[in-house]
């Protein structure tokens, strides 16, 4: 809602107060003001010029040379605007000027003719295009003929003000009109409202007597209104009327549409003029639409309706679109002469439906859509009757034709100073409270401790008891509410242990050189079968999807990540380790979803690119499958389980089949990792790209290995080397776990150092080089205890796996 300050005074006396403390009051209050927009801010030496002569250029066609007496002197301009004339009085910059954007106005030459100054059009003074009158788009603005030469021309029009911009929260539509922000800083400042003139006179014609009402759906529309003025005379709407709408950002078009919408503004009643001639009845139905039924709206767009759909009509066909825009056939024009008034309370539901259907969003259907004063639908109407009378000529017919189905009585509510106080921790008397709602211009009495509020129907959001407490709230003031700490037994807030172990995951990841991201939850069909950590019974579709991307919830979190490594190559950022901690959710087969489907915690990654650069010491490392495995050992020691933890070659048919593994917890499958298989990589469009996906509920489930420390050992180590003749199928991993075993206490440490292939070895062999750590921390070794223990070792390689020693 846009408000302007100037026109804000009408209402409500704020002379003494600056438009930038009226914002800081209102925001305090509780309506914020998002934005302060000063009209022609520093705009100085434009003032009111009359033109005494005008003639063409002598070397341009286009131009003009005018002769304007600006009051302190006559001014030789030249001029490329087509509608200026002898006799006219316009915005006139003289030299040394500043216009808005930095425009400075100087004298100058053009096309030999010296121009001193510039007549201005009310683009140049700042007001937007699409907000200039029709007949003052591609021309100068002219003023009217009483304005004084060599006044302020800004203030002439209106110009010196400042627009409040407020950014409103939902409930509160009765902000959406000057009244309604008027209420609000009265009641602030605890001064009086100044309601706008809505006297006129009639003429002894009855309305009824050329136009009927029949509403066939009363729910939807509990009011129904007519007013009919004759003898109207369409033209511009009067020079502040329009300044005061391009202020509020609507563009005037004539003194009968101005009229409606500056109506709609000062009280937030959408209004619309129909042409009675051009109606074709004297009857109004108001009716739900035929399906498939099409009228044509006031933008030349044919619609086509749904019985959803509220519509005026004539009695056959539709003039109009309930509460969302007028029709094309009934539409005010030049030659108009008779206006039917329409003031209606349509409900917010039926007109958002038919706003959103429709994709029609109005100045009108926004103010029906949050909720209008429903009792102020007829002096709305009175006071556009009042305008119409004194600005476009009309005479205005006696009384008004209407339905009306709207409650008799305001709603009430009760209360108490001991139950607001408490909601509140204040300490409010009941006079305070009384007071309070008094310069709400709530009507409120108390009796017997109980104090019973009436609801005005400008104000639709106070519906409980609560309501009322902010009210007392925001009018006593935030800042003033007494700060408090909690009474009583208070219990620490803690976190569980899956929480601390996702928190120290997370910190560990981050510490790795992995970027968390957060990615849909929502994928296409075709995705949701992609990179599973199991076969899943089912998928969970969406019964409304937003598209087909989004129509299926994730049952894996890595396609998500490829699209965003993708996402990020694309621009090319080749680099690229993200992670992603999630759920995923599981159907029931057969595609029947009966119950809630099962939520699973996955953590999942990818890593494309160079891992690590040094390029001041020339040292690069490409992401490979032991990096990404060796973050996962990270992980597994951090959160205590590596113990448990085995890789097994992996039969993933989409990841590399060489380069992939399995993991498994204590002999439970618990996810996988590697590098994708290049024809995944191809459908991503990415480079080596290498993975993982983990079942984090099965993780986080395990108990933690504790942690134990030792005290640097006393006595020293004895280290044997060895290098192992396998069959290339063997995993080292396997031939790992035999050491350990065999090596029992003694072993204190084993690693693998050297892979070998190649020259000297039989095909289908490979080499592999331990180094074995023996010691005992309570003494020194003899070298018949490491070597008894050493041949054991040997001796379990060659029985379990095979192994040769290499000569």
């Amino acid at each position: 809602m846009l408000v302007s300050y100037q026109w804000l005074k009408n209402y409500v006396d704020i002379d003494d107060l600056s438009a930038e403390d009226a914002a800081e009051r209102l925001t305090r209050g509780g309506v914020e003001v998002d934005m302060l927009h000063i009209r022609t801010e520093g705009v100085e030496h434009v003032v009111v010029g009359y033109v005494e002569e005008c003639s063409r250029h002598p070397e341009a066609d286009k131009l003009s040379v005018c002769v304007v007496d600006t009051g302190s002197a006559k001014r030789t301009i030249v001029c490329g605007a087509s509608n200026i004339q002898a006799g006219q009085k316009v915005v006139t910059a003289e030299p040394g000027a500043v216009l808005p954007g930095g425009v400075e106005i100087t004298t100058t030459t053009l096309r030999g003719q010296e121009s001193q100054g510039m007549i201005c059009s009310l683009q140049e003074l700042g007001v937007e295009q699409k907000l200039v009158a029709k007949e003052y788009q591609d021309g100068i603005y002219v003023l009217s003929d009483d304005a004084e030469i060599g006044a302020d021309a800004v203030a002439e029009i209106g110009l010196r003000d400042t627009v409040l911009e407020l950014d409103l929260t939902p409930n509160r539509p009765d902000c959406l009109s000057m009244l309604g922000v008027a209420y609000e800083i009265a009641a602030l400042l605890d001064r009086d409202i100044v309601h706008p003139d809505t006297a006129h006179k009639e003429s002894a014609e009855h309305t009824s007597g050329h136009v009927s009402v029949q509403v066939d759906v009363p729910k939807d529309n509990p009011f129904y209104g007519v007013k009919v003025v004759k003898n109207i005379v369409v033209g511009p709407s009067p020079q502040w009327m329009q300044n005061r709408l391009t202020a509020a950002g609507i563009r005037p078009i004539s003194n009968v549409v101005d009229i409606t919408n500056y109506v709609l503004l000062e009280y937030g009643q959408p209004l619309h003029a129909f042409d009675l001639d051009r109606l074709g009845s004297s009857e109004i139905l108001v009716r739900r639409a035929a399906e498939g039924e099409e009228m044509t709206t006031l933008d030349g767009e044919t619609r086509t309706l749904s019985s959803e759909h509220m519509v005026i009509t004539n009695g056959k066909e539709p003039v109009a679109l309930a509460g969302v825009m007028g029709g094309a056939t009934s539409e005010v024009q030049d030659d108009t002469t008779t206006v039917l008034l329409e003031a209606a309370y349509f409900q917010p539901a039926r007109v958002r439906k038919a706003s959103r259907q429709t994709g029609i969003r109005s100045e009108s259907s926004i103010r029906f859509e949050k909720g209008i004063d429903s009792g102020r639908v007829e002096e709305a109407a009175e006071r556009a009757a009042s305008l119409l009378e004194t600005y476009a000529g009309g005479e205005v017919l006696q009384g008004r034709v209407e339905v009306d189905h709207r409650p008799s009585e305001n709603k009430k509510i009760e209360t108490s100073a001991g139950e607001l106080n408490g909601l509140l921790g204040m300490n409010l008397s009941e006079d305070d409270i009384l007071s309070i709602f008094r310069r709400l211009r709530l009507p409120a009495s108390a009796e017997n401790g109980v104090i019973i509020v009436e609801v005005p129907t400008r104000r639709p959001d106070l519906e409980r008891e609560v309501d009322l407490a902010e009210e007392a709230a925001r009018l006593y003031g935030y800042d003033y509410i007494p700060t408090t700490l909690p009474s009583g037994v208070t219990t620490p807030g803690f976190l569980t242990d899956r929480q601390r172990r996702e928190r120290r995951m997370r910190r560990f990841l981050e510490s790795s050189g992995l970027n968390e991201a957060l990615t849909y939850t929502l994928t296409s069909r075709e995705h949701s079968s992609r990179l599973q950590l199991h076969t899943l019974p089912g998928k969970v579709d969406v019964s409304l999807p937003m598209s087909e991307e989004r129509s299926t919830m994730r049952t894996s979190l890595l396609p998500q990540l490829l699209d965003t490594v993708q996402y990020n190559r694309n621009r090319q950022i080749n680099d690229a380790a993200v992670f992603e901690l999630g759920s995923i959710f599981i159907g029931e087969s057969g595609g029947e979803l009966t119950k809630q489907p099962q939520e699973k915690t996955v953590l999942a990654a990818a890593v494309t690119g160079w891992w690590d650069t040094h390029l001041w010491q020339g040292e690069k490392k490409k992401a490979d499958f032991f990096i990404i495995k060796g973050v996962l050992e990270g992980l597994f020691n951090e959160l205590g389980v590596a113990s448990a933890v085995e890789f097994v070659r992996s039969a993933h048919t989409e990841l590399h089949p060489g380069r992939s593994a399995d993991i498994y917890l204590n002999g439970v499958y618990a996810g996988f990792t590697g590098q994708l298989h290049p024809s995944v990589e191809k459908e991503w469009d990415l480079k080596e790209t290498y993975v993982f996906q983990l079942d984090m509920d099965l993780i986080l489930s395990y108990d933690a290995v504790s942690v134990f420390y030792e005290t640097v050992p006393r006595y020293p180590a004895v280290t044997r080397d060895i290098a192992l003749v396998v069959d290339d199928g063997v995993p080292a991993g396997k031939v790992e776990r035999v050491i350990k075993e065999a090596g029992g206490n003694l072993l204190h440490d084993t690693s693998l150092f050297d892979v070998y292939q190649g020259e000297n070895l039989s095909a289908g062999k490979k080499s592999l080089a331990f180094s074995l750590v023996y010691l005992d921390p309570d003494r020194t070794l003899t070298d018949e205890e490491v070597s008894r223990t050493h041949d054991n070792v040997l001796k379990q390689l060659e029985e379990e796996v095979s192994a040769e020693l290499r000569k």
